[in-house]
């Protein structure tokens, strides 16, 4: 793929000037926040972002010829996915107060309230930052969110160093500039935990320009980064952040006595894309290598000063990082990051296999106290009839003044709980309505889904609100195929950006018009490897015929035990990787539904060696049969001529 970065004649995208004249995201913002207005102008929306808010309109209440029903959307900056008790005691309030009543925790461990007004928008940053919290940085052209293992064990290290290596990069790549408080606060710099001394070291450190001559942003400047940055920080075999669809991941590295070396880098993966622009494209993360803890903070700063020098910030759609990597190559991303960095990047050290973890349920912390998992079906808390989540997790907290981790699964951790607690948490979640994780059908508990309709501006046809639904339909064809205990990766989107990664999911569905979605199919249970485009464009009401095929033939020639590639029965997401998409579609054309209470015919599958595979597929393209046909009369007339 041909390089598109920027050159000296270039024109620069709008949002690079709005930046650059932002004054260090002061303006239009604190200008436009004084006038007495239902919405910020659209350049004044560019800016929001930076401070974590979203301006949305709910699309439900949209009416031709009048106003549309603007609210704001506010998102937390929660490194590693913490949130003390008074935090999540002040977002209740707020949700209330001046939210639609709900929270929702995210993909990327914050939390998000929806439906507050222009007017309610200063109260509302105010009061979580005087309650340890932040928005800044939680949206925007800059390092977002740093996620992290949510597993609070106090016995294994390497999950303390993960926890303790998010905050401090996040305070590393934290925007410096006094806007966010001068606009939210007056001016009043609230009391927050202080800085590592390594921390502020290094942000202060220059190396072959990994700072710029600006006071106020030394690491950003006054444009900041082409497009938003994502780091994750996680131990080796944990992948509960989707390490591979990072910018920027850390892996720790321990020794033997559990004390910190390192870390191994993975770099250029991403997810966001657009229909039918194919120069857009999701990419998992490559390895670049690894480096000592003492030069972990400068090798960041040089791949941030990278992607912010050399980053394309003529097209929005190619400015992520991944796309740079992709038109460079590995190897020149490595010299170039080396070159700001100093010195050669160690080898990548070899790893466990990545495995997927919620960490639902109760588990023992290692200290002597327990941490619980509670499942959050979307992320969204929420009151709603008998099921009272919202009460029951204020009551927690209230009660008991536990702090809290949320999981990159949209799922709500409670940790440092006396055993003694035990029962009486069960019962108070038991009376508002909550199920105990083994009760939570497998398809939900692995699901996830983005808010889309009506919210987000983005959507192009229902996700939150439409998943319920459809894994009701999956399951009930689940059981009617004979796989009633059967569960996969399934993740929902309402357009092509990918917040809940559905590219990395067993069967993704990605919204391409209104009740229409792509279908993609291949990624792994644990969300290291790729999903691919399987269909194209599958209405929603055609769920069933579509996947009825697919799943008879995974139940028919599925691996099992020692043959699978892991112990056990080989997954959904395995077995359409491993047949290929062209062995999947083959089957389906020549698949003929059972008629109702009648058995299903069998189906059988053979093995060839790769080359007579292609050479089959060669010959049915050739003769236009598909390849059952042409492997059928083959195999007849070889069985013939020996009988003969």
């Amino acid at each position: 793929m041909v390089s598109t970065l920027p050159t000296a004649h270039a024109k620069r995208s709008k949002v690079e000037d709005l930046k650059e004249k932002s004054h260090y995201l002061r303006e239009p913002v604190l200008s436009e926040l004084q006038l007495d207005t239902t919405h910020f102008s659209e350049n004044a929306v560019q800016i929001l972002k930076f401070h974590g808010s979203y301006q949305q309109d709910n699309r439900d209440n949209r009416v031709k010829g009048q106003e549309k029903d603007y609210q704001m959307m506010l998102r937390t900056r929660s490194p590693g996915g913490f949130i003390p008790p008074e935090l999540y005691l002040t977002l209740d309030r707020l949700a209330d107060t001046y939210g639609n009543g709900t929270l929702r925790a995210t993909t990327r461990q914050g939390f998000q309230i929806h439906g507050i007004l222009k007017k309610n928008l200063k109260a509302t940053i105010a009061a979580i930052v005087h309650s340890m919290g932040s928005t800044l940085g939680a949206c925007g052209d800059l390092n977002r969110n740093v996620m992290a293992p949510p597993a609070p064990y106090k016995n294994r290290p390497e999950y303390q160093y993960a926890l303790e290596y998010a905050n401090r990069i996040a305070d590393l790549l934290t925007p410096q500039t006094g806007a966010y408080y001068e606009i939210w606060l007056d001016g009043e710099k609230a009391i927050s935990g202080e800085e590592h001394p390594e921390v502020v070291a290094a942000r202060q450190r220059n190396i072959n320009q990994t700072n710029l001559n600006h006071r106020e942003e030394p690491i950003y400047g006054e444009q900041y980064m082409p497009r938003k940055f994502k780091v994750a920080v996680t131990v080796p075999g944990d992948n509960s952040v989707d390490v591979y669809t990072q910018d920027l991941s850390l892996i720790v590295i321990t020794n033997a006595a559990g004390e910190l070396e390192g870390f191994n880098i993975l770099a250029g993966g991403g997810l966001g894309r657009t229909h039918n622009k194919e120069e857009t494209f999701v990419r998992a993360a490559d390895p670049l290598g690894y480096v000592d803890k003492d030069d972990v903070y400068d090798l960041v700063k040089a791949i941030v000063a990278t992607q912010r020098d050399y980053g394309d910030r003529t097209q929005r759609r190619h400015a992520r990082m991944k796309y740079l990597v992709n038109d460079w190559g590995v190897a020149k991303f490595r010299q170039t990051v080396e070159q700001y960095f100093g010195k050669a990047i160690a080898p990548y050290r070899t790893l466990p296999e990545f495995q997927y973890e919620d960490f639902l349920g109760w588990h023992e912390q290692g200290d002597g106290q327990l941490f619980l998992g509670i499942s959050v079906e979307n992320g969204r808390v929420k009151d709603e009839g008998a099921f009272r989540l919202k009460s029951a997790l204020k009551t927690l907290v209230e009660t008991y003044a536990l702090p809290i981790l949320l999981t990159p699964h949209q799922n709500i951790l409670f940790y440092d709980i006396r055993p003694e607690l035990r029962p009486k948490i069960d019962r108070i979640l038991r009376d508002a309505g909550i199920q105990p994780v083994e009760s939570i059908d497998t398809l939900v508990r692995y699901s996830m889904a983005c808010p889309a309709l009506p919210t987000c501006g983005l959507a192009v046809t229902e996700s939150e609100r439409a998943i319920p639904g459809v894994l009701t339909r999956i399951r009930a064809l689940l059981t009617r195929l004979d796989l009633k205990d059967e569960h996969f990766v399934v993740r929902m989107t309402g357009c092509p950006n990918g917040c809940a990664r559905p590219y990395m999911a067993e069967l993704g569905f990605v919204g391409i018009t209104p009740e229409t979605y792509q279908v993609w199919l291949g990624g792994s249970p644990s969300q290291t490897r790729l999903a691919r485009v399987y269909i194209e464009k599958l209405p929603i009401v055609e769920l069933e015929q579509r996947l009825e095929p697919l799943l008879v033939f995974f139940r028919e020639s599925r691996l099992q035990g020692e043959s699978a590639e892991h112990s056990g029965p080989e997954s959904f997401g395995d077995f359409c990787d491993r047949v290929g998409f062209e062995a999947l579609e083959d089957y389906a054309a020549t698949y003929t539904p059972a008629k109702p209470g009648a058995k299903q015919r069998l189906r059988y599958r053979v093995n060839l060696r790769p080359d007579v595979f292609n050479r089959l597929k060669e010959t049915a393209h050739l003769k236009g049969k598909t390849l059952a046909e042409i492997a059928s009369e083959a195999i007849d007339a070889y069985i013939q001529r020996a009988q003969g």
